[in-house]
This record gives structure tokens, C-alpha cells and sequence, in this order.
């Protein structure tokens, strides 16, 4: 693989997707997972030990929760993204054992602050809309490069999409670099968070952004 996705995702929006009823989500942007491009299930025989991240409990708790699932004890999710993403980045040797996978994600979505960053470009959540390319903007004059910004497509009636995902890439080295494929990697699309029939996808820049502070 080439590069890392850190991935976040708006808790209202990844409750709005799901049936599930989600118990008062987070209004903060909260980890989905880091994810090296084109490889998943590296090492089956590695199997997740929640004891090896007891220290970074508290961070993951806040940082990371479940948000489907509210229950405190509740450690399937971690459990998926390192059988899935974490045994395949553990080829690095900054990642190469549960504390570090775990730890350097927390480390790296604290760096990046994607909602101090937002709150500091005027965008918050709101029940009006925003323009995708003023997001973009603000995205990339403040971190100088452009993530994966993922919607939830309109539902029928509706006129606007739903932010849900903003992915930051980063190489192998651990520093920002731009989203876009270069030409010489193909871009898998990650459909990591597939819930009922509904998913994200890219953001369509014409259309009107809706940025949600409850689940409707």
C-alpha cells in the first residue's frame, strides 16, 4: 500500500444512515478508522487483545466510540478496524503492534483537529446549508492539502446531501498529502461504512451541503 486514510465521521450522520437507534451521538468528529489504501485482513491469526490499549482507553472512549453501539464495554468496532486496516498497516514499523496502530491514530486525529479547524472557518453544525466548495476551501487553506470529504446522497424529497466522512491521507512517513490518486495508484473506494442500504459517497459539489447537530 502507499498511503494511510485517517477517517472521521459526523456521529449524526453515521446515526442517520442507520436504523439503529443510536443514544445521543457525539457532536464532534469522531474516528472511523486509519486505513492503508488497497490491503485489508493482513493477518488473520492476529487477533485483537483490548489489554494491549488499556492505557489509551479514556482517548479511545471519547475519540473513537462506537457510535452505533453506546454500550462503554462495547470493543466489536475496534476489534473490526484492526482485523480489517490495523494488520496491514502494522507493516510499518511506527504502527507494528495494537498500542502503536491505536496510538498513533489517536495522535494523528489530535494533530489534525478537523473541529477546531471548522469551528475556526465559521462552519458549525447548523440546520442551514453549506456550499461543498466553501468547505473545500476552508479545508485546504488550513491544512494545505485536500481530503476525502464522503455525503450521504439526498434521500428521496430531500435537496440536499449530508456530510458524513472527511478522510486526510497521509504517507507513509506519516505527513499530509493530498487525497487525489496519483496516476499511478488506483483508488479503491472505501465502503467501510455500508448500514442498511444507505453509504457515502464523494460529495457532489453542486449540491447544497447540510451538516446536521441532531439526527432528525
Amino acid at each position: 500500500w502507499k498511503k494511510l486514510y485517517l477517517a472521521h465521521h459526523w456521529p449524526v450522520t453515521v446515526c442517520k444512515m442507520s436504523a439503529n437507534d443510536c443514544q445521543d451521538p457525539p457532536e464532534y468528529w469522531t474516528i472511523h478508522g486509519l486505513w492503508p489504501d488497497k490491503t485489508e485482513e493482513c493477518n488473520r491469526t492476529w487477533h485483537f487483545n483490548v489489554t494491549e490499549i488499556k492505557d489509551l482507553m479514556s482517548d479511545m472512549r471519547h475519540y473513537w466510540p462506537d457510535v452505533l453501539h453506546s454500550s462503554q464495554n462495547r470493543t466489536q468496532f475496534w476489534k473490526h478496524e484492526w482485523d480489517k486496516h490495523g494488520t496491514c498497516a502494522a507493516t510499518l514499523e511506527i504502527l507494528n503492534s495494537q498500542k502503536k496502530y491505536f496510538g498513533k491514530a489517536l495522535e494523528l486525529y489530535k494533530k489534525v483537529d478537523l473541529n477546531g479547524c471548522l469551528l475556526k472557518a465559521g462552519i458549525r453544525p447548523s440546520s442551514s446549508y453549506y456550499q461543498m466548495t466553501a468547505i473545500k476551501e476552508a479545508l485546504t487553506r488550513f491544512y494545505g492539502v485536500m481530503p476525502k470529504i464522503q455525503c450521504l446522497p439526498p434521500e428521496e424529497g430531500e435537496k440536499a446531501q449530508t456530510i458524513g466522512q472527511i478522510e486526510f491521507c497521509f504517507t507513509k512517513e506519516l505527513q499530509l498529502r493530498n487525497c487525489t490518486a496519483l496516476k499511478d495508484e488506483s483508488n479503491p473506494i472505501h465502503a467501510d461504512l455500508k448500514l442498511g442500504t444507505e453509504e457515502l459517497s464523494i460529495c457532489n459539489d453542486a449540491l447544497p451541503t447540510y451538516y446536521p447537530s441532531q439526527v432528525q
